[in-house]
């Protein structure tokens, strides 16, 4: 039927596995992370929270991976898409949900845009190894 847009997503499995991997990442490394996976259509499939992480990265990581999805990149090129005119710049980084630090990587299997991984708790380098790893995990490119 015209008008109805097919949207495919990562499933609850692949997502476990991601959000796993880049918990476990964190761990190797000595730092507790926790590890959100958005669906293709902004929704929150998986939340995985290493004990000691500390509380506001559960809703960073969150924030990370809704970004990367909105947005289709991993979150740093979200500043650098704006950080060139002033006004855009400012205005997004007051809308809810909107992150532009490292940590948010579109998961892209199969040439396919299915979801985001974020990951919280760490330095910027330490997040984006995690998600990275969690990438990994699902046979994701790695960016």
């Amino acid at each position: 039927m015209d008008g109805l847009v097919t949207i495919r997503t990562i499933g609850h499995g692949l997502a476990a596995q991601a959000v796993s991997a880049a918990v476990a990442k964190g761990e190797e490394t000595g730092c507790p992370v926790v590890a959100a996976v958005i669906g293709g259509g902004g929704e929150l499939v998986a939340l995985l929270r290493a004990s000691g992480t500390p509380f506001p990265s559960s809703q960073i990581a969150q924030d990370k991976a809704y970004t990367a999805a909105s947005f289709r990149v991993a979150t740093p090129d979200v500043y650098k898409m704006v950080s060139g005119n002033p006004a855009l710049s400012a205005g997004i980084t007051v809308q809810p949900g909107i992150v532009m630090f490292g940590g948010g990587l579109p998961i892209v299997i199969d040439g396919e845009f299915v979801g985001a991984i974020g990951v919280s708790g760490g330095s910027e380098e330490r997040d984006i190894a995690c998600a990275n790893a969690g990438l990994s995990a699902i046979g994701a490119g790695q960016q």
